[in-house]
């Protein structure tokens, strides 16, 4: 079973508001179409390591565990390429010390609570459109190479256009 593979990760184009597409292009170049069909450039972190406490299990309740992330995070057409100025792209570097940070605070007992906040960081934090989440625990048992989950996320078109403020009020009134 292929688990992951940040290269083929993202084949189908989505749909991309002209604001965030514009804000991509170098100097002088623009779309003029309201909403833009657009492949995405992949930015990708593969076999982080980390420690973190996660599970249900008592014995992992209080003792940090290695855990393992494959991240890939989606943005239509970087500047960066044009540019070659590390401001126009997704700075990995950035991204590893979040996740560091989030592994050392987040207060979530399974892995799809916390593959879900990734992916969430990489959307509101690093303004990704797209984000695959490979993450494992490799030593859970010894007869089993690692355990996980794989999620992907989008950005809505709404988040999208009216960012954080979409959300607000998200949830509290049942369908």
């Amino acid at each position: 079973m292929e688990r992951f593979d940040a290269i083929r990760a993202a084949r189908q184009p989505i749909d991309v508001p002209l604001a965030d597409m514009n804000g991509r292009f170098a100097e002088g170049e623009t779309m003029t179409e309201t909403l833009v069909r657009a492949a995405l450039d992949i930015v990708y972190i593969e076999g982080f390591t980390g420690q973190t406490v996660i599970g249900i299990d008592a014995p992992e309740l209080h003792t940090a565990q290695p855990v393992r992330l494959d991240l890939a995070i989606g943005v239509p057409r970087l500047r960066a390429c044009a540019t070659d100025r590390i401001t126009d792209t997704v700075n990995y570097a950035a991204v590893r010390t979040e996740l560091h940070t989030l592994l050392a605070t987040h207060k979530v007992q399974l892995l799809e609570a916390l593959a879900e906040q990734i992916a969430q960081l990489m959307i509101s934090a690093f303004g990704a459109h797209w984000v695959r989440v490979s993450l494992s625990k490799p030593a859970k048992f010894d007869d089993v190479a690692a355990v996980g989950v794989l999620i992907e996320r989008r950005r809505s078109e709404t988040r999208s256009v009216w960012g954080a403020c979409a959300s607000l009020g998200e949830g509290l009134i049942p369908d």
